[in-house]
């Protein structure tokens, strides 16, 4: 059983003659950002441009294929492109072009705000937030116009909240025009890091890789009980950890993974919440982690590699808890394995797709062991792709010189919700700064969570769900990297740990009722009950809400200390993991009662608690191991007299 769709969904094509420039003009994009990565612009073309004149250009030619390519109401494929978008393209690409030529005088003008410059911020302003309502949906268009309406009116508000006094023209022309607001980080990480590892994707998959990943996870997990969940566990972790979205992870693998579920034994609301956390942990699990890895990078100023290694022992656990619960499960419903008949031979799938190990290969030692930028890591590695797919494919698909065009087309299109997701969160940046929000917001939450960092954390995390509600992995990072994590370093949060915290429990909107769209989006897939499978999804997700306090406590989880005393937190975490699942699932090797049930999560929260983090906490982790083997050695005597009667 094979798919080979794109890992991120492309938007509705226009129809009619602007299909050809949208393509085109897609393409355009896609090419402009390799350029910047390999240098070329200044090496080849002698060009030297500021970075925000280069972020403006593909600002601008993204923002006219938006008006092209995403109709203004979400009713399919149009007949034909309406007047009034041709003219927001047109406005789109003017105003660029002008930011990119004024640039250099323009921005240093921000007091005295020129009339051109004004006229400019007036245009590309609103046209961002329409760009946006386009491709991101309402949830965080309305979040940006709150912002935007805060900016304007803070100062009336009283209390601690109150604001800086920010008249409208200075307000649009600090956000056209300041390098720290549209054409800030976020802008500065998509256009140049997130298209690399788009395009990356897209050859993946145009090569057949979508296919091997779905053949390797039947052929390794569908022989164990269960063996359906632990397929879309497996694939959506592979797929979810290089895409950028947990809701297109859930349409492009769910597919597949629901159905099979659901003929192996699991009931509809179960096959979907499985599903919705394993796609929602790609977003978790490095090496992408919905591009939040690259801005996280950028805002704490430190390397890639140490972002990817601090997130990697979480994402684990993750996995870890979410693949018991599923063996468990299937274990008290007597789910088996997958029909032998859909299974491949796992010697097939390696002999045809030997080659897909290479170029991530070819990635990670770049990345880690040249230190080589992400982007042109990224780069590298679709090189390698680009051999690969070509010279050998998988099952019968081959990468064909069409195939890479049509790879570039659709990393143009698929980064469009990206770049306009990235521009408008630099406008609640540019709030942030110019109104004094972020500051105010800080000593508020410092204030309410007063000396004790429990409190504030579990504010934090109420906050960051709230926020994150309804909301795409990068404008859910950078709001709560903007608005709390600095709230949390303030009273002595290690800033790494702050920013995986927000991350998570940001992320955690995705499965968390009422909107938890990543759930509703499987849920619609099973053709079962939305609330049900959104609360069944943070039942299996347990872990993510749990996690975040622990690396708080506890840095070893982030690889922060010597070796030996992180694979002894990991040891113990993943030992902790298992114990509790025990209890939330309510089996081991025979179903649990009440009593059982608490005593296995006491014993497996004994063992995840941080030793060197808590008053006695060896002696506690000691105890926990103890209780823990005194209980699983109890109900593996308990099963094995039940088989034998």
């Amino acid at each position: 059983m094979t798919t080979n769709a794109p890992f991120t969904e492309p938007a509705q094509p226009a129809s009619g003659r602007a299909r050809g420039l949208v393509a085109v003009g897609a393409v355009l994009l896609t090419l402009g950002s390799i350029a910047w990565a390999a240098d070329l612009y200044r090496s080849v073309l002698g060009l030297l441009l500021y970075n925000e004149q280069f972020l403006a250009g593909m600002l601008a030619l993204a923002l006219a294929l938006v008006y092209l390519h995403a109709p203004a109401q979400r009713q399919g494929a149009r007949a034909r492109v309406p007047w009034y978008d041709w003219i927001g393209a047109g406005l789109s690409l003017a105003a660029g072009i002008y930011m990119v030529a004024g640039f250099p005088v323009l921005s240093e003008e921000v007091v005295s705000r020129p009339l051109d410059g004004l006229v400019v911020a007036w245009l590309i302003v609103p046209l961002v937030v329409e760009g946006l309502r386009r491709t991101a949906g309402n949830v965080l268009t309305i979040v940006v116009l709150c912002f935007l309406a805060y900016a304007l009116v803070g100062d009336l508000v009283p209390g601690d909240l109150a604001g800086r006094p920010v008249k409208l023209d200075q307000l649009l022309y600090y956000l056209a025009w300041d390098p720290g607001s549209m054409l800030g980080t976020p802008m500065v990480v998509a256009t140049t890091i997130v298209i690399a590892f788009i395009f990356f994707g897209q050859l993946l998959f145009a090569s057949g890789g979508s296919a091997f990943f779905t053949d390797i996870s039947l052929a390794l997990m569908g022989r164990f009980r269960g063996g359906s969940a632990k397929i879309a566990v497996t694939a959506s972790g592979l797929f979810g950890s290089i895409s950028g979205s947990a809701v297109s992870n859930v349409v492009s693998t769910g597919v597949i993974t629901i159905p099979l579920m659901r003929q192996g034994g699991y009931e509809p609301h179960v096959a979907g919440a499985i599903e919705a956390v394993a796609s929602t942990g790609g977003q978790l699990m490095p090496p992408v982690m919905g591009a939040a890895a690259f801005l996280m990078a950028e805002f704490l100023q430190v390397p890639y590699t140490e972002v990817v290694l601090a997130a990697l022992i979480p994402a684990v656990l993750y996995y870890v808890a979410l693949f018991v619960q599923t063996d468990l499960l299937a274990a008290r419903n007597g789910i088996t394995r997958v029909e032998e008949s859909r299974i491949p031979r796992i010697g097939r799938v390696l002999l045809q797709g030997w080659h897909y190990p290479i170029p991530f290969a070819v990635l990670i030692g770049a990345l880690f062991s040249l230190n080589w930028s992400p982007q042109l890591s990224a780069l590298v590695g679709a090189l390698v792709l680009c051999v690969s797919g070509m010279a050998v494919g998988y099952g019968g698909q081959r990468l064909t010189p069409r195939g890479v065009l049509e790879a570039l087309r659709d990393t143009g299109t698929s980064s469009l919700d990206i770049l306009m997701i990235t521009a408008a969160a630099g406008f609640i940046i540019g709030v942030l700064n110019i109104s004094g929000l972020g500051f105010s917001l800080s000593i508020v939450l410092v204030n309410v969570g007063g000396e004790n960092v429990w409190i504030l954390l579990l504010l934090s995390a109420a906050v960051c769900i709230v926020l994150g509600m309804g909301m795409p992995t990068v404008g859910v990072y950078v709001l709560l990297a903007a608005l709390v994590a600095p709230s949390l370093v303030k009273v002595g949060v290690e800033p790494m740990a702050a920013h995986l915290f927000v991350l998570y429990f940001g992320m955690m909107s995705m499965i968390t009722p009422p909107v938890a769209i990543a759930a509703f989006a499987a849920a619609s897939l099973a053709d079962t009950d939305a609330m049900k499978t959104g609360w069944a999804a943070m039942r299996f997700g347990w872990l993510a809400y749990v996690i975040p306090f622990v690396f708080v406590l506890s840095p070893r989880l982030l690889m922060k200390g010597d070796p030996l005393s992180v694979a002894v937190a990991f040891a113990t975490a993943v030992a902790g993991v298992w114990i509790t699942s025990a209890a939330v699932v309510g089996y081991l090797t025979r179903p649990l009662g009440i009593g059982m049930r608490v005593l296995f999560a006491i014993a497996g929260i004994m063992l995840f608690l941080p030793a060197d983090s808590i008053p006695y906490g060896v002696e506690v982790e000691v105890a926990g191991a103890l209780l823990a083997m005194l209980l699983v050695g109890r109900e593996m005597l308990a099963g094995r007299r039940l088989k034998q009667a």
